[in-house]
């Protein structure tokens, strides 16, 4: 039995690489803190070196590449209170380096490609978001930033991400089944917008989750379009729309929030706030302070930013649940 204050939660981020993992791993320190959390790269369970993949015809997507029976064994002991000797990968080298000790912590996130794509390890997450960045937008991003920082040809980030659409298909892509909630990103269709300038941002809400208590506009189960008072939320044009209602997703029932569009000012985020029930705000405006505090950081400006604040919110009120019931680890299966 592990006693209440020693309960250790997981929480499993997935997606693909560039779709905004490390802006919502700042957003959710400002939550838990960086002492209270500790976040674990899953790319250091990959069983090859770069060499080594490269070799065998893998991409680091493939489970092939990746040691899940090590993964299950070291996100268990975490769980359970003991500390591990966790691989390394280098990035910059693509060696795996000599392992580093992790101890124990109040709040463990395992992020990356695989969180939900082994049943074991499923089984210890405690809540799991999926990043979901639609094509169109994905080479849209990977196109900005290789072509402008890194010299790339457009060319070859082309073939680059379709080198990688076979295994991403295959393996990644089907854990958005598995997660609690799926933060999607799609072209706007408030205009013709090919560069993807603008966003549609949709999440995706499990119900029946315990201690999940999807986010609702206005009035919890109906279908609501939404455009925003222009006098009390600045939009130039196209402007902003907002929809909530229920849908069915892999099978699941769930409630979307969707916003289209761009915000001109964040400080006038506080009269969307006013308007969503069930945030798990612990007082009034703490969403827009949270939002304010990486105002600079890439989707502030629409619906990623603010439901990657409300996801935090949720796992936050999920952790105060967790420890404030439970007197020994949950293993909840996710079917």
């Amino acid at each position: 039995m592990v006693a209440q204050s020693d309960r250790v939660v997981i929480i499993g981020v997935a997606g693909d690489s560039g779709c905004g993992k490390s802006t919502f791993l700042r957003r959710l320190t400002d939550l838990f803190g960086e002492e209270f959390m500790t976040v674990i790269c899953l790319d250091d369970y990959h069983s090859h070196d770069r060499k080594g993949r490269k070799e065998a015809g893998l991409t680091a997507l493939n489970p092939k590449a990746n040691d899940f029976d090590l993964m299950y064994e070291q996100v268990k002991a975490l769980k359970n209170g003991q500390a591990i000797d966790k691989p390394i990968y280098n990035h910059e080298t693509g060696n795996i380096d000599p392992p580093e000790r992790i101890e124990p912590n109040k709040v463990i996130v395992i992020e990356g490609l695989h969180p939900f794509y082994d049943e074991r390890v499923r089984s210890l997450v405690d809540f799991g978001v999926y990043l979901d960045i639609s094509d169109q937008v994905k080479i849209q991003w990977k196109i900005a930033r290789d072509m402008s920082e890194r010299g790339h040809r457009y060319e070859d980030i082309l073939a680059s991400i379709n080198s990688r659409r076979p295994d991403f298909e295959a393996y990644i892509e089907p854990q958005k089944e598995h997660a609690d909630v799926v933060l999607q990103v799609l072209p706007t269709q408030l205009i013709d917008d090919p560069e993807c300038n603008y966003l549609r941002v949709r999440l995706i809400q499990r119900e029946g989750v315990e201690s999940l208590d999807p986010v609702y506009l206005f009035d919890e189960g109906s279908t609501i379009d939404w455009r925003p008072c222009g006098r009390k939320l600045t939009c130039s044009y196209p402007g902003i729309k907002m929809f909530y209602g229920p849908d069915v997703y892999y099978g699941h029932e769930v409630s979307v929030l969707e916003v289209d569009g761009r915000f001109d000012n964040l400080e006038e985020m506080i009269y969307i706030e006013t308007h969503l029930s069930k945030t798990a705000t612990k007082f009034y405006g703490e969403m827009t302070d949270l939002l304010l505090k990486h105002r600079e950081a890439p989707g502030s400006e629409n619906g990623s930013g603010l439901f990657q604040v409300l996801v935090g919110l949720k796992m936050r009120e999920t952790y105060e649940h967790l420890t404030a019931t439970a007197t020994e680890p949950k293993v909840a299966a996710r079917v």
